[in-house]
C-alpha cells in the first residue's frame, strides 16, 4: 500500500536530480518495539502489495531512486525518540541511584527539619516552663534518689519565684521604656544643640548651630535606604539559616527504615562494650540494682560475661546481684532496649537454667528488617524430604543460623493475628512434607481463598470453604483420620512396635505410612454452631462435641501409629482454642499476638516466664516471624523458645513445589471432602442385628457406633428411642425388664418404606 507524492523534495532533502519523491509514511511498517510495550493501533488508508513489490520499493530507496519525504523522515524520528524517552525514563525510575536521592530528599526536607523544629520548639517551652526540672524529678523519683528529688523540687521552685519576678517586670515595662526613650530624645537632642552652639561660636556662621542634628537625620535616612537595599538577600538568607540550624538540630533523630541509606544504622551504631550494657542496667530504675553496681570495685563488670558475637548482634549473660530478680529485668524491657540505643524488638532477654540469670540477645539497629533470602524449597529443585530422618527448612533465628525442624510424629500448632504469615510458615512445612512420598497429607482450608490450591491432586482430601458445610466436612475428615488411628492401634503388633520395624514398613508402603491431617482457620471449626442428625455439636470444646472429640482423640494416640494433627489459628482463646487442644501439639508457633494472656495460650506459661513474648512482635513489620517452642525445635540447653523468621513461599514458588512433588509420587486422586450423604438408619439396624430375633437396645447402640463412629458416637438411649419411633419401631421390654427390638420389626419397617417410595 503506497501513496504517491509528486511534491519536489525540500532544499535539505538528499536526492539524486530526477529521483522519485516516495511518502512511505502511510504504508511503511511500524518501527520494532520493545517487548512488553503497548502499541497503540492505526488504521491506514492504502494499497494493498505483495512483500516482493514491497522488498522492491526498499530496494529503490536504498538505491536513491525514492527519497521519503520530510513527513514520513519526521514520523520515524519522533517515534524513535518518544521510545528511547520511554525506556529512559523507565531506567531513571528503576534506578538504584534514583531510590538513594529520592530517600535523600525524604530524610532532608520532611524528616530531619520538622525534627529540628520540634526539638526547638521544646527547648523554648522548657525554658519558659519548669517542663524540665519536672523530667528531671521524675528520672531522679524513677532511680530511687529521692535526695535528688529535693533538689530539683527546690530548684524548681526558685525558677517558678524569678519567672514571676520577670512577668511583673515586663508588666511595667511599656512605662519605663517611654519615660527612657523621652529622656533619652531630650538628652541627645541638648548635646547635639550644646554641640552646634560650639560649632558655630568655632566658625561664627549661626547656621552651625542645627547642623549636628542635620547630621544624625542623614545617617538615620542611609541607614533606612540600607535596611531597603538589605531587605531582599535579608529575607532569603535569614529563613535559609534558619531552615540549616533546624535540620543540623534534626539530622540526629532516627528516620524510618525506609527512608535510611543502606547500611547507615549499622554502620553508625556503637559497639555493644561492657560499660554500655552496665549503664543500661544501672539506669533501669531497680534502686537495689543501681546501689549493688555503685558499691561494687569493678563498676558492675563482674556481673557480665563475654560479649561475643551472634548472627547479626551480639549475646551475653547477665548474673544479677542478691535482691534483683530476672521479672525486675524482664519487665523493663523496653526501657533497657532505649538505654542501650536500640527499639524494643531489636533486644531479647530469655531465662537460662542458671539462677537470678537473664541472656540478652542484642541486635545490630536495623538488621531484623533485612529480607532473610529465598527458602531452599525454592533455590534446590533437587531437594527430597525424608520425614524420619531429616528436618524441615523453615527459616532463620536471631543469629542467622539457619532453623529445621523435626516433624516425626509431632502434632503441630501455629496461631497468631490475622494476616501475619501463619497459612505461609504452616504451608512451607507441608510443601517440605510433601516432597516425601511415603506422606499421606488431607487437608482443610477453613478460609477457602485458594491458598493452598497447589496441593489439589497432592493431598488425598483437598477441603475449601469457610462455610458451616465446610466445617463438618474437615470434622468429617478428623473422624476419618480418627478411623484410621483405631484400625492401626488394633492391628499393630506389639512386639514389631517396640523393636521399630514398623518405621521400615512405612517407607515401604506395607506399614503405617505417615498421616497428616491439616486444618488451617481451625477456630471456624471450634466455633461453628451446627448440630448435626445425632443432635452432637460440631463446634465448641465439650465432650459432645465432634470437632473437639476427634483432634483429642488424635493428639492422645494418633502419635503412636503416624496420624498426626497440624492447625493454624488465629487469635487463641478459650472459646476458639481449647485449652486441651492447644496443649496436645508438641510444636507450638506464635506470630503476633495481641497480649500477653495470648501469648501464655498460644505457647504455655512455661515458655511465657522464660522469656517467650510473641505479643512484643510488630503487627505489620514482623510477618512471618514466630516464636516457637517445644519438641523438634532445635533449642540452646535452657533455653524454652526460639523465634524464626520464616523463609516467605509465593504462591507460583509453592505451585513449583508442588508439581516436583507429583512428579515423585503416584498419581493422586482428590477428594473434594463433601459432607457426605446421611446414613441409611434402617439399613445400619438391620447389619447390626443380624439374624437374631430381637437384640437389645443397649447392644444395638454398642454395635452401632462400632459400625460409624463418627455419626453414632455418643448416641443416647433417649437419642435411639426417638429414632426408632420415627421409623415406626416400638421397643419392648423384654426378660429382665431390659428393653429390646425385634428384628421382624425393624424389616417390616424397611419393606413399608421402600413401598411407600416405590409409588
Amino acid at each position: 500500500m503506497s501513496t504517491l507524492d509528486n511534491t519536489q523534495p525540500d532544499n535539505d532533502d538528499t536526492a539524486d536530480a530526477g529521483a522519485t519523491v516516495y511518502d512511505l509514511s502511510a504504508h511503511r511498517a511500524a518501527p520494532a518495539v520493545e517487548p512488553g510495550t503497548a502499541v497503540e493501533p492505526k488504521v491506514f488508508d492504502g494499497e494493498i502489495v505483495s512483500d516482493k513489490a514491497n522488498a522492491a520499493l526498499d530496494a529503490r530507496v536504498e538505491r536513491g531512486e525514492l527519497v521519503l519525504s520530510r513527513a514520513a523522515r519526521t514520523t520515524a524520528v519522533v517515534v524513535r525518540t518518544s521510545r528511547t524517552v520511554a525506556v529512559g525514563t523507565v531506567r531513571v525510575v528503576r534506578d538504584e541511584r534514583t531510590h538513594r536521592v529520592a530517600k535523600a530528599l525524604g530524610r532532608n526536607m520532611f524528616v530531619y527539619i520538622p525534627a529540628g523544629a520540634a526539638k526547638v520548639a521544646q527547648r523554648l517551652w522548657e525554658s519558659q516552663t519548669s517542663a524540665r526540672y519536672e523530667r528531671m524529678m521524675r528520672q531522679a523519683e524513677l532511680a530511687g534518689d529521692l535526695d535528688k528529688v529535693a533538689d530539683w523540687e527546690a530548684r524548681r521552685e526558685q525558677e517558678r519565684e524569678r519567672r514571676h519576678r520577670r512577668r511583673q517586670a515586663l508588666l511595667n515595662a511599656p512605662a519605663a521604656i517611654a519615660r527612657a526613650t523621652a529622656v533619652s530624645i531630650v538628652t541627645v537632642t541638648v548635646l547635639l544643640l550644646l554641640l552646634g552652639i560650639i560649632l558655630a561660636v568655632s566658625s561664627g556662621e549661626f547656621a552651625q548651630v542645627l547642623e549636628p542634628i542635620a547630621a544624625v537625620i542623614d545617617a538615620i535616612a542611609w541607614l533606612v535606604w540600607l535596611a531597603s537595599v538589605l531587605a531582599l538577600p535579608l529575607a532569603v538568607a535569614v529563613p535559609t539559616v534558619g531552615l540549616g540550624v533546624l535540620w543540623n538540630i534534626g539530622r540526629k533523630v532516627d528516620v524510618p527504615t525506609w527512608l535510611a541509606p543502606a547500611r547507615q544504622a549499622r554502620d553508625d551504631a556503637p559497639p555493644i562494650t561492657p560499660s554500655i550494657v552496665v549503664k543500661a542496667l544501672r539506669d533501669l530504675g531497680v534502686r537495689e540494682l543501681r546501689k549493688a553496681i555503685d558499691d561494687m570495685g569493678d563498676a558492675g563488670a563482674g556481673m557480665l560475661s563475654p560479649i561475643v558475637l551472634a548472627g547479626c548482634g551480639v549475646e551475653l549473660e547477665v548474673s544479677l546481684p542478691s535482691g534483683v530478680s530476672t521479672k525486675d529485668i524482664t519487665d523493663r524491657h523496653r526501657r533497657l532496649a532505649e538505654n542501650l540505643n536500640r527499639h524494643e524488638h531489636e533486644v531479647f532477654i530469655t531465662i537460662p537454667t542458671a539462677a537470678r540469670t537473664v541472656r540478652l540477645w542484642i541486635a545490630d539497629p536495623g538488621a531484623l528488617d533485612e529480607p532473610i533470602g529465598p527458602s531452599p524449597l525454592v533455590l534446590d529443585d533437587t531437594m527430597t524430604a525424608d520425614l524420619y530422618t531429616g528436618r524441615a527448612p523453615w527459616g532463620q533465628d536471631l543469629r542467622g543460623d539457619a532453623v529445621a525442624i523435626a516433624l516425626l510424629q509431632r502434632h503441630l500448632l501455629v496461631t497468631g493475628l490475622s494476616n501475619q504469615g501463619k497459612t505461609a510458615a504452616l504451608r512451607a512445612l507441608a510443601l517440605w512434607l510433601a516432597l516425601d512420598p511415603t506422606v499421606e497429607l488431607r487437608i482443610a482450608d477453613l478460609k477457602g481463598i485458594g491458598d493452598w490450591h497447589m496441593f489439589t491432586g497432592l493431598a488425598t482430601t483437598m477441603i475449601a470453604g469457610p462455610t458451616d458445610e465446610h466445617v463438618i466436612s474437615a470434622t468429617h475428615m478428623l473422624e476419618g483420620g480418627v478411623e484410621e488411628m483405631e484400625r492401626r492401634l488394633a492391628a499393630v503388633d506389639p512386639e514389631v512396635h517396640k523393636n521399630g520395624v514398623t518405621r521400615d514398613l512405612a517407607r515401604s508402603g506395607e506399614g503405617f505410612h505417615p498421616l497428616v491431617l491439616i486444618v488451617d482457620e481451625a477456630q471456624q471449626a471450634f466455633m461453628c454452631p451446627a448440630v448435626g442428625d445425632d443432635k452432637r455439636p460440631y463446634g465448641g470444646s465439650k465432650s459432645t462435641s465432634r470437632y473437639f472429640m476427634a483432634a483429642r482423640k488424635i493428639h492422645n494416640q494418633g502419635r503412636a501409629v503416624n496420624v498426626i494433627l497440624w492447625q493454624g489459628t488465629q487469635n487463641p482463646t478459650d472459646q476458639n482454642l481449647p485449652k486441651l487442644v492447644r496443649e496436645g501439639a508438641h510444636i507450638r508457633g506464635s506470630l503476633v499476638l495481641g497480649t500477653e494472656a495470648e501469648s501464655r495460650m498460644a505457647l504455655g506459661d512455661k515458655a511465657v516466664n522464660a522469656g517467650a513474648a510473641p505479643h512484643k512482635l510488630r503487627q505489620g513489620l514482623d510477618k512471618g516471624t514466630l516464636v516457637v517452642a517445644g519438641d523438634g525445635v532445635p533449642l540452646a540447653p535452657g533455653q524454652s523458645s526460639l523465634t524464626v523468621r520464616t523463609h516467605f513461599v509465593d504462591g507460583e514458588e509453592a505451585t513449583e513445589v508442588a508439581e516436583r512433588a507429583k512428579a515423585m509420587r503416584a498419581p493422586v486422586t482428590t477428594d473434594a471432602g463433601s459432607v457426605g450423604p446421611a446414613r441409611d438408619f434402617l439399613a445400619d439396624l438391620a447389619a447390626v442385628m443380624g439374624g437374631e430375633t430381637r437384640v437389645r437396645t443397649e447392644v444395638i447402640r454398642q454395635r452401632l457406633r462400632e459400625l460409624h463412629p463418627a455419626t453414632y458416637e455418643g448416641m443416647a438411649a433417649g437419642d435411639l428411642a426417638a429414632r426408632l419411633g420415627a421409623a415406626g419401631i416400638e421397643p419392648y421390654k423384654a426378660h429382665g425388664g431390659v428393653m429390646a427390638v425385634r428384628t421382624a420389626a425393624v424389616h417390616a419397617a424397611i419393606a413399608e418404606r421402600d413401598e411407600i417410595d416405590g409409588e
